[in-house]
């Protein structure tokens, strides 16, 4: 009996020992995965199996080797009136002539590609060359109507000037332009800047949870994630627009076409706004029609189109990345605080010429999502300001786009159903 015990013993710690090998992090010390335990906020113990076990939906995402550390959980020890304290009080002077300035250094940018672009035909081209110019131009202009956005965002923001009615102005001119509903873009915005972070009522890149995802191991494959990454860049903006693509549960089976006055996220004070925000982008596309009569589909699509498809796809790439990645926390009840989620958000560079022609939404959304009224020429100089504050809590990635992409995509699946402090596994 005690022989046959004791070969039980052996059993169990061979069939334990083989267990531990067969997960992702068997190759950390039990002290590193402690760490990376608490880092996820989760109960932290002494058993190695039940901590590989904990954080094997973790680990292609701790394994990555760009990645930052998570966000800190611990309570935050700073106020948002300090963080605003530390900013030099100009920061947050708004002058229509200094944006209107920026929007006429777009416009000139685009103008000036457009004129290269028409050489591009010229019967002297080579048609190799052709092949090449294209997408240089197209890339190109894209990138400068993504800067006519993003102003338009900053009059969204009331950050174009100080006047509201110049701002609902040229935000509605200039999204109009880039077939945007303007006013019904700028309200559920709005949402999202008084919900980031938050499970239950953020608008945009709310998580799956694991009830919604399901068990569909398809999903898993490299083949799916260049799908998925594809569809994702290519209709995500408009399936934004039609149906809140990536929206909350609580619109599931509703109304959420932002072209729709009577739409859920839509207060009944509201309905005019959009109906003005619809007659503005069918008169834009009204023009756009005219235009492919009179000039020709074709070159509208060369000229126009592409870039505007280039635009969407920017537009779509940078916010995903700024709201999804495995080391952003999402929290549910209680534990969420607008303080909390206005830091749940990730500055990246996309390089010194497209951090510039994006006016550096990209590289300082921590500080617009804490100011969003802030005009974007001043979010440097605050940016700065505010990582003294809030120190470890500030998140930047230095992670290469298209790797960062490829992380966030494959590994950010699913949360957790209940639980309130919430980071992305996968099912691996």
């Amino acid at each position: 009996m005690g022989k046959g015990g004791e070969a039980d013993q052996r059993t169990s710690s061979a069939d334990k020992e083989k267990a531990m090998k067969e997960f992702k992090l068997s190759h950390m010390t039990t002290e590193e995965l402690k760490k990376w335990v608490a880092d996820f906020g989760l109960p932290v113990v002494d058993d190695r199996l039940a901590l590989l076990s904990t954080l094997n939906p973790y680990a292609d995402g701790i394994m990555d080797s760009y990645r930052p550390r998570n966000m800190v959980l611990k309570p935050l020890p700073f106020t948002f009136s300090q963080i605003k304290e530390a900013i030099p009080a100009y920061c947050f002077k708004r002058s229509f002539f200094t944006s209107f300035y920026h929007v006429c250094v777009d416009f000139v940018t685009i103008a000036i590609f457009f004129y290269l672009a028409t050489f591009i035909s010229d019967p002297m081209v080579p048609t190799w060359a052709k092949f090449i110019l294209w997408p240089i131009y197209w890339y190109a202009q894209g990138a400068a109507f993504t800067g006519i956005w993003v102003m338009a965002h900053e009059a969204g923001h009331q950050a174009f000037s100080e006047s509201e009615i110049a701002n609902n102005i040229m935000g509605s001119i200039l999204h109009s332009m880039l077939l945007v509903p303007y006013h019904s873009w700028r309200i559920t915005h709005r949402n999202h800047h008084s919900n980031t972070g938050s499970c239950d009522n953020d608008e945009v890149f709310v998580p799956f949870t694991k009830s919604d995802w399901g068990n569909e191991m398809l999903r898993e494959t490299p083949i799916s994630h260049a799908i998925g990454i594809v569809l994702m860049l290519v209709v995500g903006w408009p399936g934004y627009l039609l149906i809140n693509a990536t929206g909350p549960s609580k619109y599931r089976g509703k109304p959420a076409n932002h072209f729709d006055p009577n739409a859920v996220f839509f207060k009944k004070d509201e309905y005019w706004l959009i109906v003005q925000s619809d007659i503005c982008f069918f008169i834009a596309l009204g023009l756009l029609i005219y235009s492919c009569m009179r000039f020709g589909a074709l070159n509208v699509g060369a000229y126009y189109f592409i870039p505007y498809l280039i635009t969407n796809y920017h537009l779509v790439l940078i916010t995903y990345l700024q709201h999804t990645d495995v080391f952003v926390p999402h929290f549910r009840g209680k534990e969420w605080t607008w303080l909390r989620g206005a830091l749940c958000t990730v500055d990246r560079s996309f390089g010194p010429w497209l951090d510039y022609q994006f006016h550096h939404i990209n590289d300082t959304h921590v500080c617009h999502h804490l100011f969003s009224t802030m005009p974007f020429y001043h979010c440097e100089e605050a940016t700065e300001a505010i990582k003294k504050v809030i120190g470890e809590y500030y998140m930047k990635d230095e992670t290469p786009i298209a790797h960062a992409l490829w992380r966030s995509y494959s590994y950010c699946q699913y949360v957790d159903d209940q639980a309130t402090t919430v980071f992305y596994k996968n099912m691996k």
